[in-house]
């Protein structure tokens, strides 16, 4: 093969590869559609332990490549606050409120939870090697 065609086919596939290559980290502007859809992703993993009905304080959102890790406060409706101790939800004596963080993957054309805390005591996503794949920007908002 000769070094011009070589480089042509070098230049095309890096060209292919410049899209995902110039892919970061992005903030769903309130009242996006995506940021609904991540949002009610969550949703029934927190209506399930605190009990219906949940509305959340966004405290970061952050998307990449097809990922989105999120942290929320629960709360009721209108700001009201929520027992962290109620019939299906026991808070242990060290946890840290009820702010929850959530890792979730778009794949099979929805968004689905991949890893979750509810009121960890540190940011337990250092050093984790399912988090180590993004870049610093997505995981320290």
């Amino acid at each position: 093969m000769k070094k011009s065609t070589l480089a042509l086919v070098f230049f095309a596939a890096f060209s292919f590869a410049l899209p995902s290559l110039a892919q970061s980290v992005y903030t769903p502007q309130r009242g996006a559609p995506e940021r609904k859809q991540i949002l009610d992703a969550i949703r029934p993993l927190l209506e399930v332990r605190l009990e219906k009905p949940i509305e959340f304080v966004v405290n970061w959102l952050n998307v990449y490549d097809g990922w989105a890790f999120v942290s929320v406060d629960p709360q009721r409706p209108g700001g009201g606050k929520i027992d962290g101790n109620t019939a299906t939800y026991q808070m242990w004596e060290h946890q840290d409120g009820l702010t929850t963080y959530v890792l979730l993957k778009h794949d099979y054309g929805q968004w689905n939870l991949v890893d979750y805390a509810i009121g960890p005591t540190d940011a337990f996503w250092h050093g984790a090697p399912l988090y180590s794949q993004f870049p610093e920007a997505f995981t320290n908002p």
